[in-house]
């Protein structure tokens, strides 16, 4: 006896990823994930006991959370039926270098920046992601340049930057290459890593893409991590149950954010990506007892946020787009991936 199943076409899922409350609900939530990430990681840090200069156990740790999170979302394409196995030659190569890229690549900038600065400062030079897309999707899209307002964006984000990495004084630059360069050298990689994967989506189902690419980056992780004498030998209930938590944020949160992309227009979503530095800085105040009072760091969030809705404000959208069936098949194709 077999059971009925029920299945949701491409017009049922438009319909539902692009109504306004489900928008804002979804997005909404990635962001508090991906700003809880920041305050997680460097208590993580703590709870298994890496030392800020062990750069080795950082990458173990950081391997054994995306290897959890590709298994989660490939565990979850099998359920529901999804063409797990479908793949040639061509496929596999394009998902092991996202893979190598977005995920291996940019978390050892990532993590290694992270622990040599504050998580306000990572949360809101992590923003800078933003930036460096638009500045990438100007030389790559025919239909994607940089506009006036996206440029005074782009310019009100990286001044921004400049500004939490001043110290005491104006002339006092707080700035280090294994610190806040790192997270800014992840930011770029992610977004060059991105674009890249915006092309592969278009023929693999979204779900395995990411799983496959997270799954394999954990292990480049994984590997690099042990190879050069890393260890994790303090895991304890709580360190054990940061990690699950840090590997369900990863596969939740790129998984919503893939959807709504594919059923949106990008403006739409990613002007979203302002709250990331507001929850990161917020959390990482509330959890790490950092001072987010300083006026530095609240004149850069403000700076920051500003350019980000700034570069990703769409302009008036005409009423056509209001039906989202039309939508999904008029949006153009760079549009309509994974971000």
């Amino acid at each position: 006896m077999t059971m009925p199943t029920t299945t949701t076409g491409p017009r049922d899922s438009a319909r539902f990823f692009s109504q306004p409350k489900v928008l804002i609900t979804l997005a909404t939530l990635c962001c508090l994930l991906w700003g809880s990430s920041y305050p997680a990681i460097k208590i993580g840090y703590a709870l298994l006991g890496i030392a800020q200069n062990d750069i080795p156990s950082k990458l173990i740790f950081a391997g054994y959370r995306f290897v959890l999170a590709g298994l989660i979302l490939l565990i979850l394409a099998a359920l529901t039926k999804k063409p797990l196995f479908n793949l040639n030659g061509r496929n596999a190569g394009q998902l092991m270098l996202l893979g190598f890229t977005q995920t291996a690549i940019q978390y050892v900038f990532f993590y290694i920046g992270l622990a040599n600065t504050t998580g306000v400062r990572g949360s809101i030079l992590n923003s800078t992601t933003t930036f460096f897309s638009v500045l990438l999707a100007h030389f790559i899209y025919q239909n994607d340049k940089i506009s006036r307002r996206k440029a005074a964006g782009c310019l009100l984000g990286f001044a921004g930057v400049m500004v939490v990495n001043f110290g005491d004084g104006l002339l006092d630059f707080a700035f280090s290459l294994r610190g806040e360069g790192f997270i800014v050298i992840a930011a770029f990689v992610l977004s060059a890593a991105s674009i890249y994967g915006k092309r592969i989506s278009q023929g693999m189902d979204v779900m395995v893409m990411t799983g496959y690419q997270l799954g394999f980056g954990g292990v480049v992780l994984l590997a690099a991590g042990y190879t050069t004498g890393g260890t994790l030998s303090a895991f304890t209930p709580g360190s054990a149950a940061l990690l699950g938590y840090l590997a369900v944020l990863s596969a939740v949160a790129f998984t919503l954010w893939s959807l709504l992309l594919k059923y949106n227009q990008v403006g739409r979503v990613t002007v979203f990506n302002f709250l990331v530095p507001v929850f990161g800085t917020a959390l990482s105040a509330i959890w790490l007892n950092e001072n987010i009072m300083e006026l530095k760091n609240l004149v850069a969030l403000v700076l920051v946020c500003s350019g980000i809705w700034m570069v990703t404000r769409l302009p008036q959208v005409r009423a056509r787009y209001s039906n989202p069936a039309v939508a999904l098949t008029d949006v153009p194709e760079c549009s309509r991936s994974q971000s």
